[in-house]
């Protein structure tokens, strides 16, 4: 990788005298610059994609976050290294600087972003979108200060030894890519699971100043002065000292974080690998909610009323054979055994800690109805798509129930494509009914009318409808936050479709009542119908994998 030095053409002096005065050999010298070069592309790749993962987490859309942080880094990064050039007199000192600096801000940009998110995201008005500009705030910071890495440590091992310049820049950025890998494949497989988004970020800044101060002190020392020196190692062991004082804390940091996000009644909270999952209230009266990475996705507030209107409408006809892809929380599926003559409910439910929960947690359980413990009930951990295209082959379902996450959230996107419903089309009879949760009617009429384009595209006869949660309190409902709730609709979408002609919206004879049953009647539903109908978007595209319109 380091290329035998060659002398350098004749040109502009340098801005330096002449060569470093090195405590070690010249070729050590230059394989301890390369050395930190590649830690420093490994952290620097571990700052950005902490923040592409934080923000999706936070914010959601985590296309949308990672191409804001990638082009606003990119871009400050250009910024950066044309302001080093005016550092190159004091390359060691600038250095020095500059890692400390990228160590503080890049090591704390995680429990900012999440404190913001915490404490200001219900204030609304200007503070509303106050995570997205903090996350474009420290990208910029972020890139800027990376951009100066590069020129300046081009410097520094210059000044070991002269070589050409073609030479120089292909060692270094061969070290800066090899770190890139390092950092790119340690953030998912080590740090986030074993450390989680804190206290790694912490750890990757503590890394980033230790390499940068031992290389300017240890190496490059005799290009400071004293009082520089001084001035270093306390600016070092300051960042390290507030690095490791956010470390102890963290645990009283995201408990507090937490309370601000859920309330003051957190009773469970899971990490699982990349997931936070979190339980409050159900008992001593207080309703129960579920949260995954911080969205609602199930409240005993009008959870009822929710999976009542996305389960009911699509069993009015035979309702043998069920498979209910999503909602391992067992509310869909407990709406479902509510039915005489199902015979089977399959579950494909991506995560299994929300099953393990669903089915262990004595609140969670008896809202469910305990439907874990049904012989009736087969569970299966995957993800939806992957088992309906590549497991074993499924036999025909009477009904398929979609209880998936928000089409907004680019994880699920593929979820609700043309591509996706194909593959839910070969496993209904064909009086078969699908239904599907679209999100939120008044909020995103296009996406909900997207969705409803696709099933049509996907060769299915389609039956929309909205209905109004006309309840107090947070809404339920996998599209929901808690700190979004107040404002945003309290409604949800869904479309009924089937592949044969377009499905009634009806109840059915014998439709088993709940303790929201009277809330939901075919006049209930005809008036649903109606409002959907009346926010109809037309000329819409289907969204497909290669080409998402959500």
């Amino acid at each position: 990788m380091i290329e035998p030095h060659a002398p350098a053409p004749p040109g502009a002096p340098p801005p330096w005298a002449g060569p470093a005065r090195l405590p070690v050999r010249q070729r050590t010298g230059r394989f301890l610059v390369l050395a930190c070069v590649f830690v420093c592309a490994a952290c620097g790749l571990v700052y950005e994609l902490e923040l592409v993962a934080l923000a999706s987490y936070l914010i959601g859309d985590s296309v949308t976050q990672a191409s804001v942080v990638l082009s606003v880094m990119v871009f400050a990064m250009g910024i950066g290294s044309l302001a080093a050039k005016r550092l190159r007199r004091l390359a060691a000192a600038a250095f020095g600087a500059i890692e400390a600096l990228l160590a503080l801000v890049g090591g704390c940009s995680a429990m900012a972003l999440y404190a913001v998110f915490a404490w200001t995201g219900d204030w609304g008005g200007l503070w509303a979108s106050g995570p997205r500009w903090l996350l474009v705030a420290f990208s910029l910071a972020i890139g800027l200060l990376i951009g100066a890495e590069v020129p300046l440590l081009m410097e520094l091992i210059q000044r070991i030894r002269r070589q050409d310049a073609g030479g120089a820049v292909a060692d270094l950025f061969a070290a800066d890519y090899v770190g890139a890998l390092v950092g790119g494949l340690a953030f998912p497989f080590l740090l986030l699971p074993q450390l989680g988004q804190l206290t790694g970020a912490m750890l990757t800044g503590a890394v980033n100043a230790i390499a940068g101060a031992a290389l300017v002190l240890g190496l490059f020392r005799r290009d400071l002065t004293r009082r520089a020196r001084r001035l270093l190692l306390g600016a070092n062991l300051a960042v390290l000292g507030i690095l490791a004082t956010a470390a102890v804390l963290v645990d009283d940091f995201e408990g507090a974080a937490r309370e601000a996000v859920y309330g003051k009644d957190v009773r469970v909270v899971l990490q699982t690998g990349v997931r936070e999952i979190a339980l409050t209230g159900g008992t001593d009266g207080r309703p129960l909610d579920l949260y995954v990475d911080g969205r609602l996705r199930a409240g005993g507030r009008t959870g009822d009323r929710y999976h009542e209107a996305l389960v009911r409408p699509a069993m009015d006809g035979p309702h043998a054979r069920v498979l209910v892809l999503g909602g391992g929380d067992g509310l869909a599926v407990r709406e479902v055994l509510r039915y005489s003559g199902v015979r089977r409910v399959d579950l494909v439910a991506l995560d299994p800690a929300v099953v393990d929960l669903a089915r262990s947690d004595p609140a969670l359980s008896r809202l469910n109805g305990h439907v874990y413990g049904d012989a009736r009930v087969h569970v299966t951990v995957a993800d939806a798509f992957r088992r309906l295209r590549t497991g074993p082959p499924m036999p025909s379902y009477d009904v398929v129930i979609a209880d998936l996450p928000d089409p907004g959230s680019t994880a699920s996107t593929k979820l609700y494509s043309q591509e996706f419903y194909g593959l839910v089309r070969r496993v209904l009879t064909p009086d078969g009914r699908l239904v599907v949760h679209a999100g939120p009617v008044a909020a995103r009429p296009r996406v909900f009318w997207t969705v409803e384009a696709t099933l049509r595209a996907a060769g299915l006869h389609t039956a929309p409808y909205r209905v109004t949660a006309r309840a107090s309190g947070l809404p339920a409902g996998p599209d929901r936050t808690a700190r979004a709730a107040s404002r945003t609709p309290d409604d949800w979408g869904f479309v009924l479709a089937s592949p044969r002609a377009r499905p009634p919206l009806l109840l059915g004879p014998g439709a088993p009542g709940s303790r929201l049953g009277r809330h939901l009647t075919e006049g209930a539903l005809r008036e649903a119908e109606q409002e959907a109908e009346a926010t109809r978007v037309g000329g819409l595209t289907a969204s497909t994998l290669v080409h998402p319109r959500y």
